[in-house]
C-alpha cells in the first residue's frame, strides 16, 4: 500500500485460556495461556479502520531458560510487545508508507533489544503483533485481501533492502501466482500425547466430544501428515518411534509422511547424528524413515548457527534435510543457516509477516538456482478466530502445502469464546469451521485438510472485525 497512513494508540486485551490436556514440548508443558489481542486504528486519506492481531503467549518458546518460571517470563513478553507498540505510535505519528514503517520499527526494536540482551525471537514478537494489526487495518481500508495486496506490492516492499541478493525482485516474481485453496494439516504428536486411548490414564482422559489420542485423531480427521516431537533420549525416542510407526502403518495403510522436531533438546549435532544413525539402521523403523520430510531445530538456538555446527554438517555429507525454527529470530538468520548447511526455515506469524515474505522469496530464488531448500509451516498452538486465520492466510500466500496445526487438538474448538463470536465465525468462515454436535464451533478437517477459501477473501484472513474490548484490559509495562 503505497498510500501513507497514521495510526492511533494501541490497546491490549486478554482472555485466559486452558488447554484440553497438557501440550508437552521441549522443556515445557502448556496448560494455561493468556491469549492477547492487540488493537489499533489506521487512517489512510481520511478513511479509518480498526486493525486486530492476536497471539497466545506460550511458556518457554521465545526464551528457553529452565531456571525461570512462566510467571517470571510473562512480563518480559509483555514488555517487548508494549515497546514495539510505543515505537509504532511514534513512527506513524506523521503519515508513513507501510514498508518504511516496518523497516524503522524493526530497526528501532532491534537496537533496543540488543542493548538489553533480549533475544531477537522474543523482541520480534512485538514487531509481528504490531505489523499484523496495522496490516489487518490497511487491508480493511483498501477492501482487499492479503494475497492481492502483496501480489500487487501495494505495501511497497523492497526485498533487496532485506536481502541484497533479491535486488529489484517484486513479491509476485517469487511467490505463487495464487494462494492455496486448502492445506494439509500436519498433526502434532506431543511428548505427552497418548498414542491410543489405553495409553491415557483414566483420570486424565478428556470426554469433551473431540479425540484425544493419536489413533482416534487419525480416524476422526483422516490425518496423513504428522509432526513428531523428540525427547533427545535415544532409547526413549527409538521405542516411541517404533510404536508410532506401527500405529501409522496400521491406521493409514502406509500412506503417511512425518517431520521430526528436536525442539532444541539435543546437546550437539554429534548427539543428534548418533541418534539419527541408530534410528536409520533400525530395521523396524525403515518404513518410517522413508517418509521423513525434514528435521526441525535439533540443537539449542545458542549453538544452532555456530561455526561448530557448520563444521559438523560438512563432516556429515548425507545428513537429513534440516531447518531452523527457534533459531530464526532475526533477519540474517536464514542466510546464515543456508551457508552452514541447513535447507531452510519455518514460517510462523509470530516471527514476522514481512520477514516471512522475504524468507520465502529468498528460498524460492535459491530453489530456482538449483539448491535444495525447504520452507515449512509450523504452529504455536494457534487459536482462532483471529490468530489462526491470520496465520493460515500467510500459509496460503506463501504456498506452504502442509502446515503443522495443533490448536484444534489441544483446545476444544472455539468453546472459550462468546457464543456470538462463534456464530459469527460459522457464518463468515463456514468452510473452515463447523458446528460440533455439542454446539461449539470447531475446525472442519476433511480427509486431513482444511479449506482456505473464506480466509483468502478476507482482509488478513479474518472476515469479521471482532470487538475484543469486552475482555479484560491487559496492563502493559
Amino acid at each position: 500500500m503505497t498510500d501513507r497512513f497514521t495510526l492511533s494508540t494501541f490497546e491490549f486485551f486478554v482472555l485466559r485460556t486452558r488447554t484440553r490436556f497438557p501440550f508437552r514440548y521441549g522443556i515445557a508443558s502448556m496448560t494455561e495461556v493468556p491469549h492477547l489481542f492487540v488493537r489499533t486504528t489506521v487512517t489512510v486519506s481520511g478513511h479509518s479502520s480498526f486493525g486486530l492481531s492476536a497471539e497466545g503467549l506460550p511458556p518457554k518458546w521465545f526464551t528457553k531458560d529452565p531456571a525461570t518460571t512462566f510467571e517470571q517470563d510473562l512480563p518480559g513478553m509483555l514488555e517487548v510487545i508494549s515497546h514495539a507498540a510505543k515505537l509504532a505510535e511514534q513512527i506513524a505519528r506523521a503519515p508513513v508508507s507501510f514498508f518504511d514503517f516496518w523497516r524503522e520499527l524493526y530497526r528501532q526494536q532491534s537496537d533496543w533489544a540488543n542493548g538489553r540482551s533480549i533475544a531477537p525471537l522474543l523482541a520480534n514478537l512485538g514487531v509481528s503483533l504490531v505489523e499484523r494489526a496495522v496490516l489487518d487495518a490497511l487491508c480493511r481500508v483498501a477492501g482487499e485481501p492479503l494475497h492481492r495486496i502483496v501480489a500487487t506490492n501495494q505495501l511497497g516492499l523492497r526485498l533487496g533492502e532485506i536481502y541484497a541478493e533479491l535486488g529489484d525482485a517484486q513479491p509476485f516474481d517469487l511467490l505463487p501466482a495464487a494462494p492455496l485453496s486448502s492445506c494439509i494439516v500436519r498433526h502434532t504428536i506431543g511428548l505427552g500425547d497418548g498414542l491410543s486411548l489405553a495409553d491415557i490414564p483414566t483420570g486424565e482422559r478428556v470426554d469433551d466430544g473431540l479425540p484425544q489420542d493419536l489413533e482416534n485423531s487419525i480416524r476422526h480427521h483422516g490425518l496423513r501428515y504428522f509432526k513428531v516431537k523428540l525427547f533427545a533420549d535415544v532409547e526413549r525416542d527409538l521405542g516411541r518411534l517404533r510404536d508410532i510407526n506401527r500405529l501409522l502403518l496400521r491406521e493409514t495403510g502406509g500412506d503417511f509422511f512425518i517431520t521430526l522436531d528436536g525442539n532444541e533438546n539435543f546437546k550437539s549435532f554429534e548427539a543428534f547424528r548418533d541418534f539419527w544413525q541408530k534410528a536409520a539402521s533400525d530395521a523396524s523403523l525403515r518404513e518410517l524413515w522413508r517418509r521423513i520430510i525434514v528435521v526441525e531445530q535439533p540443537v539449542h538456538r545458542d549453538h544452532a548457527l555456530s561455526d561448530d555446527t557448520g563444521a559438523a554438517l560438512r563432516a556429515w555429507p548425507d545428513h537429513p534435510q534440516l531447518i531452523i525454527d527457534e533459531s530464526d529470530g532475526a533477519l540474517g538468520d536464514l542466510p546464515r543457516a543456508l551457508v552452514l548447511g541447513y535447507s531452510g526455515t519455518s514460517h510462523k506469524n509470530c516471527k514476522g509477516i514481512v520477514k516471512g515474505i522475504a524468507n520465502a522469496c529468498l528460498l524460492e530464488k535459491r530453489r530456482r538456482e538449483g539448491q535444495r531448500v525447504v520452507l515449512t509451516g509450523e504452529d504455536l498452538c494457534n487459536l482462532g478466530p483471529v490468530a489462526l486465520l491470520q496465520d493460515l492466510a500467510m500459509m496460503a500466500l506463501l504456498g506452504i502445502e502442509h502446515v503443522e496445526r495443533n490448536g484444534h487438538h489441544y483446545y476444544r474448538g472455539l468453546s472459550m469464546w462468546p457464543a456470538d463470536w462463534q456464530d459469527t465465525v460459522l457464518a463468515a468462515h463456514g468452510d473452515l469451521y463447523t458446528r460440533h454436535p455439542e454446539g461449539f464451533a470447531c475446525l472442519h478437517l476433511r480427509e486431513g485438510r482444511v479449506a482456505l477459501g473464506s480466509v483468502n477473501t478476507a482482509p488478513l484472513g479474518v472476515a469479521p472485525l471482532f470487538d475484543a474490548s469486552q475482555f479484560e484490559r491487559q496492563p502493559m509495562p
